[in-house]
């Protein structure tokens, strides 16, 4: 489990797969299942959710790859360094 939130330290910021950034705000627990998911802010304005939405995602799926034009990538890629790291 540890290895798993290691792997989105709160501050950084990732880059979607479509393009668009956003920083970690927090790994947490679902209340009822307990499974982790990561708690993150979109970098931009959205015109339905407005500035910065905020969104969570179960951590598996964060860390998942899909494919793109016959392609496995990383969902979200780190742009940025852990802050305790820089």
């Amino acid at each position: 489990m540890q290895a798993l939130t290691s792997k989105v330290p709160v501050g950084t910021i990732f880059r979607h797969y479509k393009g668009k950034e956003y920083k970690i705000l927090q790994v947490g627990r679902h209340s009822e299942d307990l499974s982790l998911y990561v708690v993150y802010q979109g970098l931009y304005i959205c015109k339905t959710f407005g500035k910065d939405p905020i969104w969570i995602r179960p951590l598996e799926m964060f860390l998942e790859t899909v494919r793109v034009e016959s392609k496995e990538v990383p969902r979200f890629s780190l742009l940025t360094p852990s802050p305790t790291h820089s």
